[in-house]
């Protein structure tokens, strides 16, 4: 791989807690009943074409330069054809790169959705190779919570949150995806400004693909659905505050429930997914994981019956605490 393009793994995440979900072959909107997830999964996400995260200037006769910063690129930017040939992953780019002997190279790129034509000229580095001076991601894996299975369409959601680059914060372009059978083996703990991680690994299994990547969530379509009992879903109006019930896996590959408590109901916009504040309250999470960490993101949440939501984030200063969104939301976005 060239010393200016380079891909990243995002670590388990995505880890995230603050999870994942995917666009859409929506759960049926009409629904009033889903089967709860709760399990663990992995996830490779590829991108469509690469993305631009930082530049890095090299000497080149003398003098320290960039041609991919001075043409005009910017981070963020997705660059999805270079010299009419699409562009799919890193290696296609460093190829082009490589080959050019410092002629022109035509790249359409992807810019806050709009396309754009943009030249630059490669430039001999003193090791005698030509480089445009970028750094740039394809593909992104990590660990995640499902949030629900829909089998009127066999269909999932996931995260409650866009999987996103690790360095610039922007949602990560997919193209496609998969998710795939996952075991917890050990937990790094939460410590206030200090977020910890569900440690784990994938299996062959593939359970589902990724059709979309979306603020709000991962979605697509299964395959091993899950078998558990429907439960009814809770609209928006429902969530109360007080006693609530997170389902998630911190121990190998079995959803197990634990206390919790709503404490706080931000907002009802159904863009957000950041509707209202829960608190651990089970000493189990807490004396194992030091709180909410990264991979419960999509930890189904039950109140009186119904599920009424998913986890989403943590609090940095204060990881007891996270935010949930309304599994309405989810369904219906």
């Amino acid at each position: 791989m060239l010393k200016n393009v380079k891909i990243r793994i995002i670590p388990a995440i995505l880890v995230i807690i603050f999870s994942l979900s995917i666009n859409i072959i929506p759960a049926n909107a009409k629904a009033d009943k889903v089967i709860v997830g709760g399990e663990p999964f992995g996830l490779k996400l590829y991108c469509k074409g690469v993305m631009i995260t930082h530049f890095e200037s090299f000497v080149s006769s003398d003098k320290n330069v960039c041609p991919a910063k001075s043409c005009g690129l910017k981070i963020n930017d997705i660059i999805i054809r270079a010299n009419n040939k699409d562009i799919k992953s890193n290696e296609q780019l460093n190829n082009i790169v490589k080959k050019s002997k410092g002629h022109t190279i035509n790249f359409e790129i992807l810019r806050k959705n709009k396309n754009l034509f943009i030249k630059t000229k490669p430039e001999l580095n003193s090791d005698n190779n030509y480089y445009i001076g970028l750094w740039a991601r394809d593909s992104c894996a990590g660990i995640g919570t499902i949030s629900y299975y829909n089998p009127e369409n066999n269909s999932y959601g996931a995260l409650g949150h866009a999987i996103c680059d690790i360095d610039t914060g922007s949602i990560m372009p997919s193209d496609n995806g998969e998710i795939l059978k996952a075991k917890i083996t050990s937990i790094t703990k939460s410590k206030n400004n200090s977020i910890g991680t569900l440690n784990g690994f994938f299996t062959d299994t593939t359970i589902g693909n990724i059709k979309n990547n979306t603020p709000i969530g991962i979605y697509g379509n299964t395959i091993n659905l899950n078998k558990n009992e429907y439960i009814k879903i809770a609209d928006k109006s429902e969530v109360k505050l007080g006693k609530a019930t997170l389902v998630t896996t911190i121990e190998g590959s079995t959803p197990q429930k634990y206390d919790i408590e709503i404490q706080n109901i931000c907002n009802y916009d159904r863009n957000s997914n950041r509707n209202f504040v829960i608190e651990i309250k089970d000493a189990r999470i807490l004396n194992s994981a030091g709180g909410i960490v990264q991979g419960m993101s999509g930890s189904p949440i039950i109140q009186n019956g119904k599920l009424i939501g998913a986890l989403t984030h943590v609090f940095i200063n204060n990881c007891n605490k996270g935010y949930g969104i309304f599994i309405e939301n989810m369904i219906e976005h």
